[in-house]
């Protein structure tokens, strides 16, 4: 559905969203159901940086876009976006902030382990700190964004390490949760162009992203 008129997508029974535990739902909705946008308005630092990379034009795909703070800055930057989220509360915010900005981006209220990610689509695929997934869901997820990239398209991931746990400054307590640079070689082997940096720094993206970070940057092609 495109948005830009403050309306937002249709919703979904979170019943019907397959593959997602109702508590998780609930956890990010209520999450999510504040009048403040919980990561903030503006873009991820680490997204917003790998701007020369971004084509001129052509179709993103932002993965657990939240209130799409991401999804709305690929829409600045030329792009058609589809952002994938299962919180109704996160995208009607999302819808408010695509019609602040004057941008317009297609919401779709889905479950990212199960969504049929559609082949050779996207030009730029955006994942940035989706860690609720457990090992055998981050498996799908990553293998349908790999699937829906186009070829030459380019992959751009965020997300913590486990040195996060010593920080403990958001994401995940579960250490199987967080992403390793063996971890992302292993998953994205078949792409190229494979770039993994790890950084340690202080963050303040919103309430939720704040103080000191261990984070794992990742890009490639395919």
């Amino acid at each position: 559905m495109r948005v830009a008129d403050g309306s937002h997508a249709r919703p979904e029974h979170p019943a019907n969203l397959k593959g997602t535990s109702m508590s998780e739902f609930e956890r990010w909705d209520k999450r999510y159901s504040t009048a403040e946008y919980v990561f903030g308005e503006e873009p991820n630092y680490f997204l917003a940086s790998c701007g020369e990379m971004l084509p001129d034009g052509g179709r993103a795909l932002s993965v657990a876009d939240g209130e799409s703070r991401n999804g709305v800055w690929l829409a600045e930057q030329g792009l058609d976006v589809v952002a994938i989220e299962f919180s109704p509360a996160a995208q009607k915010k999302a819808a408010a902030l695509a019609k602040k900005r004057g941008v317009e981006i297609d919401l779709v209220q889905a479950d990212v382990h199960s969504w049929e990610y559609p082949a050779d689509t996207f030009d730029v695929v955006v994942e940035i700190f989706t860690q609720f997934s457990s090992p055998a869901e981050r498996t799908r997820k990553w293998a349908g964004m790999e699937k829906a990239l186009k070829p030459g398209g380019v992959m751009i991931i965020q997300g913590y390490r486990p040195k996060q746990l010593e920080y403990g400054t958001g994401g995940p307590k579960e250490l199987e949760r967080l992403y390793t640079r063996e971890m992302l070689e292993e998953a994205f082997a078949g792409l190229k162009d494979i770039r993994i940096t790890e950084e340690d720094l202080e963050m303040q993206e919103g309430a939720a992203h704040g103080g000191m970070s261990a984070v794992i940057n990742f890009t490639a092609r395919k």
